[in-house]
């Protein structure tokens, strides 16, 4: 892969301000690429954008393919002519400085079932069209995707799993799904018509991102949550029991992030099975990831050299054991079909030389957190001193505390060491670390929006190992200074990260 020095934000479009209860892809949306141009940023991170489930996790997700449903712009719906401002009263139970999942998925669903209904009820046909061409090019997921979700109505087994299903539906009976498809046919039509919306309005977006010199950098988990379409569509390429269950579930042995380890829970793949159909389930996902992103970060890479497996009955994360990835065969399948391999691996946790070798063949830049650096040693290769120009440089992820929550964290020790390397006395501890990123020479540098507004830990996005509050965090324009983008629009320029692609 190959790059241009640039720098970006980390902000997840969940954290975007607006009226009715979380961001989604509307005019906030197009306002903050504006305020990442006025700060001469050229990328906007977001993490996984797929629909989510229970838990609220966008690393659980019930589609590998399908977007999030809660982004959808309920105001363009309504300028489109499918609702009516009096209909978009926000609810009393949304917050602005967290999203209320439970209330923000009820309020926002119910309006997209009236918009779908007068959509199909209006005699308009270039948006029929457009819909159509869509449900036909994206029918090898959306097709499945729609019937999963609407079984899952059905039934309310958003938490049990289809596991729970009837026997027929879960095991895929054709005659029970024909039948249930004829039963609830505008359930399933009301699926499609979601997807259809987010894909339109992130095309829209996406392609205003471009006309302003901003690139997205995507997030593509490497598991998939157990209750999702994938699974339930495809059970012979995962290690499934014959209920539906996994015998083994995915998670990670005590690192950098969490001092126990973490059960994830997510089924493992048959990689076995996955290397007779030449990969084509992931060509499939990761092509069309790559139509949705500039590049695309690859969630917990070294997976794909070895991952941790857990016994289904496993008390402790640390009981897993390491096994085998699929390695070379894997990358070379998806170089055959998609040709250069715009990815980044998030090359975190137990690294050994077997994953940075996989990385480096195959030309993946890999990652630094810069909050891991400050342990006294200097060979330390989160120290900025160590960095290679393959690399992708963080102050922190969405799994780290903020900059000046880690700061609060530290030890006088650390904090000392931090402050002598960086030649800082610590006050402005957020914008000391930005300059560290900006100024290295890793290609890309990013850093969470909570940074730049100089926000603590109740800012923080996730506590890996503790699901409580998280993926609720959002910001407001009141929180945002007007000198934020002048100071880092400076920094960007005096270290050579200002881009242009006209």
């Amino acid at each position: 892969m190959k790059l241009t020095r640039k720098s970006g934000i980390l902000l997840h479009p969940t954290s975007l301000p607006g009226p009715y209860g979380c961001g989604d892809l509307g005019t906030e949306a197009y306002n903050f690429v504006n305020w990442l141009v006025s700060a001469r940023q050229s990328l906007w991170q977001m993490l996984p954008l797929g629909d989510i489930g229970a838990g609220n996790s966008p690393y659980m997700s019930p589609s590998a393919f399908g977007g999030n449903v809660l982004l959808i712009s309920l105001e363009k719906c309504r300028d489109a002519g499918w609702l009516k401002s009096e209909e978009l009263i926000p609810d009393s139970a949304f917050e602005t400085a967290r999203v209320n999942y439970p209330a923000v998925s009820r309020y926002r669903i119910e309006r997209l079932k009236l918009a779908s209904k007068r959509f199909f009820d209006s005699t308009e046909k270039n948006p029929l069209k457009s819909f159509l061409d869509f449900c036909q090019t994206a029918a090898f997921w959306l097709d499945n995707y729609a019937l999963f979700k609407s079984i899952t109505d059905i039934y309310k087994t958003e938490e049990s799993g289809w596991q729970t299903w009837p026997k027929p539906l879960a095991q895929r009976d054709k005659k029970a799904l024909s039948e249930f498809s004829d039963n609830h046919a505008e359930e399933i039509r009301f699926w499609k018509f979601c997807q259809w919306c987010f894909h339109e309005q992130w095309t829209d977006l996406h392609a205003y991102c471009h006309s302003r010199d901003i690139d997205i950098i995507g997030d593509v988990p490497i598991f998939v949550s157990l209750n999702s379409a994938d699974v339930w569509a495809n059970p012979e390429l995962f290690e499934l029991d014959e209920t539906g269950f996994p015998t083994a579930v995915a998670g990670v042995p005590p690192d950098k992030f969490s001092d126990t380890g973490q059960h994830w829970g997510n089924p493992l793949y048959r990689w076995k099975m996955h290397a007779n159909t030449g990969y084509d389930w992931w060509a499939r996902r990761m092509k069309y990831m790559l139509q949705l992103y500039d590049t695309v970060r690859i969630d917990h890479f070294r997976g794909f050299q070895a991952y941790w497996a857990i016994a289904a009955d496993a008390k402790k994360p640390s009981e897993g054991q390491w096994m085998p990835g699929p390695g070379d065969s894997f990358f070379d399948a998806l170089k055959k079909e998609l040709g250069s391999l715009g990815f980044i691996a998030e090359d975190l946790g137990v690294i050994t030389p077997a994953v940075n070798e996989l990385r480096k063949k195959y030309e993946l830049p890999g990652m630094r957190i810069l909050q891991f650096a400050f342990d006294h040693n200097p060979d330390n290769p989160y120290l900025p001193h160590n960095y290679k120009p393959d690399t992708v440089v963080y102050t922190g992820t969405h799994d780290n505390d903020t900059t000046r929550g880690w700061w609060s964290s530290l030890s006088e020790w650390d904090r000392d060491f931090t402050r002598r390397y960086l030649s800082i006395n610590g006050e402005w501890i957020q914008w000391d670390m930005i300059r560290s990123a900006w100024s290295s020479t890793a290609a890309f540098s990013l850093t969470p929006y909570q940074d730049v507004l100089g926000l603590g830990s109740e800012a923080r996005m996730n506590t890996p190992g503790n699901s409580t509050g998280a993926w609720g965090w959002r910001f407001s324009w009141d929180q945002v200074e007007g000198w934020y983008s002048d100071f880092l629009a400076q920094m960007t320029e005096i270290y050579g990260r200002t881009y242009s692609r006209h």
